[in-house]
């Protein structure tokens, strides 16, 4: 059978050697009776001496993971310490009992995430989440287990931990180890270290960010299902910290929850999108971006459908109220730069509207000419008609408006990028391109009498 396709109740039926290690001298004698005891034993029996002894228990797992190498024997154990903490995550607890000040107990898992096969991986992977998440909080922050001042042995320090971990969950959502396991893992393991902001941190300078939002899609299977919503739990973690909010803004986060959300059913996903929503809302050019996604429009028809969730409910109306407040405040120059910032340029009615261009031509002049710039960008790389034919346009009411367009047009050498949209497929590009050459040629004075 496959390594990787290994269940913990196939590995729990080996009969693992224990005598012979200690004979070798791998494990003690105390260990020894401890396994004798907990070995095939009920699970009831399991329970009541870990409750006993838990912590004699961890730390002749731990030893053993340290010490002996035998993929069978690795394995075992493995599944042994999964299994309890299944049974009762709180168990995670006991790998930070202060009679194990001394062990290094993160450093077998950390090393396994990326020595062993793949049920190795995933149940290191899992289990060093659970124990990490389950360290001691003190006042002052977090201190990890093991790191007393009077420890003589260096031990492996929790921000290595948390590296190594975002570390091996980042190269899992690039080039899963497992095909089908290697990213519902990683997401799972990150839904649950998110909640600490020095994880939010790794995981943000290791531009992991970007690898959550290909998976911000709809869903249809019980299995993606939970995937979309364990991604979407990471996005909402994220959105909690600032250095994150500009990607979200600038990506292709926000027109991806929008789809989910407008089409999604599941109350636990359509909570945690609504939700994120919520908290970005008044970041950057969140806002401007939801109401030019149409979000006020899904905000109606999701507070028309019968949620039992009263958070859902609460954080609905708070969005609605904000997006209303949104709309209120984006003057049309904001709509306009919104539009040109994300490439969504339409026939939006302030296009040719020249009230619009006299009374905000001054606002083009912002950030040495950024929406100008942003415009001969999007002539350049847009392979949409639409966008091309809109940027033309634009630009050449900005030579008729603005006192100096011409020779500002010329300067950022945007005559080379129209004259080669003179020959475009599309006729309306090819129209507005004209129109732009025509007034860069002609200049402000003759510019006015070209028709439109």
């Amino acid at each position: 059978m496959e390594r990787a396709e290994l269940t913990t109740e196939q590995v729990l039926k080996r009969d693992i050697p224990w005598e012979t290690y200690m004979t070798t001298k791998l494990i003690s004698g105390t260990g020894l009776q401890l396994l004798r005891r907990f070995d095939n034993r009920a699970e009831s029996v399991r329970a009541q001496l870990l409750d006993d002894d838990g912590p004699a228990y961890v730390q002749v797992f731990v030893s053993i993971l340290r010490d002996i190498f035998k993929e069978e024997t690795v394995e075992y154990v493995l599944a042994l310490i999964d299994e309890m903490l299944t049974a009762n995550p709180k168990r995670a607890r006991l790998f930070h009992d202060k009679s194990l000040a001394n062990e290094d107990t993160y450093e077998p898992f950390l090393r396994l995430l990326w020595k062993g096969n793949w049920f190795i991986q995933e149940k290191s992977c899992k289990i060093l989440a659970l124990i990490v998440s389950a360290r001691p909080k003190t006042q002052n922050g977090v201190v990890a287990n093991g790191e007393a001042s009077n420890s003589k042995t260096k031990l492996t320090t929790i921000d290595a931990v948390l590296r190594g971990l975002v570390e091996w969950l980042c190269t899992q959502l690039k080039k899963p180890y497992h095909p089908s396991r290697g990213i519902p893992t990683a997401i799972n393991c990150l839904a649950a270290l998110l909640k600490e902001p020095v994880v939010r941190s790794s995981f943000v300078q290791a531009d992991g960010v970007k690898l959550l939002i290909p998976l911000i899609c709809p869903a249809s299977t019980q299995q993606s299902i939970q995937l979309l919503y364990e991604t979407c739990l990471c996005v909402w973690l994220l959105s909690y910290y600032e250095p994150v909010i500009e990607y979200l803004a600038t990506s292709r986060a926000l027109p991806r929850l929008v789809d989910v959300v407008r089409s999604s059913t599941k109350e636990k996903v359509v909570r945690v999108v609504v939700m994120t929503f919520r908290n970005l809302l008044s970041k950057g050019t969140c806002g401007a971006q939801m109401v030019d996604l149409g979000l006020p429009q899904i905000i109606q028809s999701l507070k028309a459908q019968a949620w039992s969730d009263e958070d859902l409910l609460e954080a609905l109306n708070q969005l609605e109220d904000g997006l209303k407040d949104n709309i209120k405040k984006l003057s049309s120059f904001d709509k306009y730069k919104q539009e040109v910032l994300l490439g969504h340029l339409d026939w939006s009615p302030m296009h040719k509207d020249p009230l619009f261009w006299r009374d905000n031509i001054t606002c083009f002049e912002e950030n040495d000419f950024q929406i100008l710039r942003v415009l001969i960008t999007i002539m350049d790389s847009s392979n949409d008609p639409r966008p091309l034919a809109v940027a033309c346009f634009d630009i050449s009411q900005f030579i008729q408006h603005h006192p100096a367009g011409r020779v500002i047009v010329n300067d950022l050498k945007a005559k080379e990028r129209v004259m080669k949209l003179m020959n475009h497929e599309s006729a309306e590009v090819t129209k507005n391109a004209l129109l732009c050459i025509q007034r860069l040629f002609l200049g402000a004075k003759y510019a006015s009498f070209l028709q439109v």
